[in-house]
């Protein structure tokens, strides 16, 4: 079973280490393997046993903490390595700590991309953390702040026990939902707050052996939406589509092929599940960062009665209409027009 590997981001000052040290103190994570720039930057003293050159730290938690020396992939190797060998304990999943200036989609592509890591370790899910104190601010200043919580599976509202303008909170709050609607979102201080809710991102769901598709794609927030999308001054886009029929194979997939390589800087993210005429008791799934997809994962069976296609989208200057637009007109070719033109 592939390694899920969560990556923990958000802008400068947002609550990252906060939250981190939460997570260390959780029991839940005792067997976690935490991935993180600097010891000194992230404050996470506290959970060392001892003060070590090492790249690797055993934690008093049981957690394990290892400084990223160079190449993250290289990284991610040396510690599964030492996990297979018996040099450290078991880990059943990784955090990756990402500095609050950091693009996730370089780390994103070493996960889909790398084959060593990719036999290796899974994309667990994206979890950014947000200062509603300063957030509003932030994010009319730095696109990175913007791409962070664009691409995020869960958004996480920090310091919100601290008194704030309720005018500047509701504005941050509606900026948000408009860069990203379809993450789900928790209060840090919420009374139904849940650290295990930020880790359950993943498709396949261990506990209760299965694909969990409407959980992934965020079913109940998606049957909102898709009828409408979101989008700022920013430029950045979120939205879906949603096709009732299964759809032409050689059609749709050279229509995902030109999508990606002409338009793949401004496809921040895109997954879905595919229902395909000539393997429609099948499923496809789809996901992917930019330039970059994992290869497509056929499923054996349609986890749910709903058959449909379903693809969410996070674009960056692209229309809604414009994807829409371009589909229609793919799926319109007859398979001997769709031959012809991928010659």
């Amino acid at each position: 079973m592939l390694i899920p590997v969560t990556l923990l981001t958000g802008f400068l000052g947002s609550g990252k280490s906060t939250l981190l040290s939460e997570i260390l103190r959780d029991q839940e994570f005792a067997n976690a393997a935490v991935i993180v720039n600097e010891f000194g930057e992230i404050g996470l003293d506290d959970f060392l046993v001892t003060h070590s050159k090492e790249q690797t730290v055993a934690m008093t938690t049981g957690c394990l903490c290892c400084t990223i020396r160079g190449d993250i992939t290289q990284t991610l190797l040396d510690l599964f390595e030492k996990r297979e060998t018996g040099q450290i304990s078991p880990f059943n999943r990784v955090i990756i700590e990402t500095t609050g200036l950091a693009d996730p989609a370089p780390v994103i592509h070493t996960l889909v991309t790398e084959p060593r890591i990719a036999k290796r370790y899974m994309l667990g899910g994206v979890v950014c953390t947000i200062d509603t104190v300063n957030g509003l601010a932030t994010l009319a200043k730095h696109e990175e702040c913007q791409k962070q919580i664009a691409v995020a599976d869960r958004l996480v509202y920090m310091k919100t026990d601290i008194e704030v303008d309720e005018a500047a909170l509701h504005d941050l709050y509606n900026e948000i939902k408009h860069l990203n609607p379809l993450a789900i979102k928790q209060d840090r201080h919420g009374v139904d707050f849940s650290l295990s809710n930020l880790f359950d991102t993943t498709l396949y769901d261990p506990k209760n052996d299965h694909y969990d598709i409407a959980r992934w794609l965020n079913d109940n927030v998606l049957h909102t939406h898709h009828d409408s999308h979101h989008h700022n001054n920013s430029g950045i886009e979120t939205f879906s589509l949603i096709f009732d029929d299964p759809l032409p194979s050689r059609a749709f997939l050279l229509a995902m092929q030109l999508l990606i390589s002409n338009q793949g800087k401004d496809l921040l993210r895109i997954k879905g599940i595919v229902n395909l005429q000539e393997q429609s008791d099948r499923p496809i799934i789809l996901h992917g960062v930019q330039h970059v997809f994992h290869e497509p994962l056929e499923l054996e069976y349609w986890p749910s009665e709903d058959h449909r296609t379903r693809l969410v989208f996070i674009t960056r200057n692209i229309p809604k209409q414009t994807i829409e637009l371009f589909f229609k007109t793919w799926l319109s070719y007859d398979a001997e027009q769709v031959l012809e033109m991928s010659r």
